[in-house]
């Protein structure tokens, strides 16, 4: 396997940003390749290019110190790595931007989402582009490393490591490095111990239906603790949660979103798991494969509106999108031989779906009925809504 994977799309998306806002922002977790696609870039970038590192005390004073008149004067690319170390910096950047003799355009790289960097949205509005990174995906690293993939998740140094003893020692340094210096970094006042119970817990209710006071009876706190420690996960990156679907078609609806880890490594690391094997037969594979198949279609085809579907009475779906005004289903099942069931006719009255896709880690695309089909992940990217 190369030590390099192109990711032609993040790239073409980030010059199209900086050709048609002043900022553009990547947004994503620590050690998912925001820096290398900062690299890559300005290895394509004819105009010259600064570099500043809020982890570096020497950069980060230099912009507490004297930011106006370092940025105004800027010329060219300028880069700001872990801008949520500085989020005074944005409010900073606004006149910049407004500037008509403006010489410089700004790509901002940042670990924790525009919810825990306050204000950003609103101090930039119009002025900036968000670009959220992933890790790797299925389409850039290709179909036949589609186990490796979901097993070690897409972390880049995970991913690529030698074997998986050693993407497990990289997934353990990183969860160390998160809980002990990230998450303090964001929050202060948290307990690392306390977060690492609660992120593991989380991995055992992995895409399971948000239950607050069940948490916090479990960990000893109160509901508001618990929730301050999934909000400091989700603007992490960390964990994804998925709302549920509502409207008035006289059933009875579960309305709390599901909790995903976003990294199946990640899960796999926190459940324990030391081989895929392992996995195969771990009571929480078929719960991992949703997780993992999820992330690979939002990525694909983008978070906006997606959503869950469950009635009390247990009909549900695993993933609505609505696309140009229509509805389209996904279940996710870890099977070679996906079949129907009655909840998924169900659904797809009680929605109105256009087509519902029963996706499972095969190779073959196949009819089932004629409004489902059993798709493989490996072609999830292709469809067109």
């Amino acid at each position: 396997m190369s030590e390099f994977v192109q990711r032609t799309s993040f790239l073409q998306s980030i010059r199209q940003g900086l050709e048609e806002f002043p900022v553009v922002a990547l947004l994503g977790a620590r050690q998912v390749g925001k820096t290398t696609l900062s690299r890559q870039l300005t290895t394509l970038w004819k105009e010259p290019t600064t570099l500043f590192d809020l982890e570096r005390r020497t950069d980060r004073v230099a912009l507490t110190s004297t930011p106006e008149l370092l940025l105004n004067n800027s010329t060219g690319l300028i880069i700001v790595d872990e801008i949520q170390r500085q989020p005074e910096l944005f409010t900073i950047l606004r006149p910049i931007c407004d500037d008509p003799n403006r010489q410089a355009r700004f790509l901002l790289l940042g670990s924790a989402s525009p919810d825990l960097i306050q204000g950003v949205s609103e101090t930039l509005a119009g002025r900036i582009r968000f670009i959220e990174v992933s890790g790797f995906s299925l389409d850039e690293i290709g179909e036949d490393n589609q186990n490796r993939l979901w097993f070690r998740g897409g972390f880049p140094r995970s991913y690529l490591s030698e074997d998986d003893g050693a993407a497990r020692r990289w997934l353990e340094a990183f969860t160390r490095t998160y809980l002990e210096r990230d998450i303090l970094a964001i929050d202060p006042r948290v307990s690392p111990t306390l977060v690492d119970r609660f992120w593991r817990m989380l991995a055992h209710r992995h895409a399971c239906s948000w239950n607050a006071s069940e948490i916090g009876g479990s960990l000893g706190v109160g509901t508001r603790e618990v929730n301050r420690f999934r909000d400091l996960l989700l603007g992490s990156f960390m964990i994804r949660s998925l709302p549920a679907w509502y409207e008035n078609i006289g059933k009875r609806l579960i309305k709390s979103p599901k909790i995903y880890l976003r990294d199946s490594g990640i899960l796999h690391f926190l459940l324990g798991l030391s081989t895929f094997s392992d996995l195969s037969t771990h009571p929480s594979f078929g719960a991992s494969w949703e997780g993992f198949a999820l992330e690979q279609l939002l990525v694909a085809h983008g978070e906006r509106d997606a959503y869950y579907y469950r009635t009390q009475r247990g009909t549900e779906l695993d993933l609505l999108l609505l696309r140009k005004g229509k509805r389209w289903g996904f279940e996710f099942k870890c099977s070679d031989a996906p079949r129907t069931t009655k909840a998924m006719q169900v659904a797809i009255n009680d929605l109105n779906l256009e087509h519902l896709w029963v996706v499972y880690p095969g190779t073959q695309s196949f009819p089932l009925t004629e409004s489902i089909t059993a798709l493989p992940l490996r072609d999830c990217s292709r469809l067109h809504f």
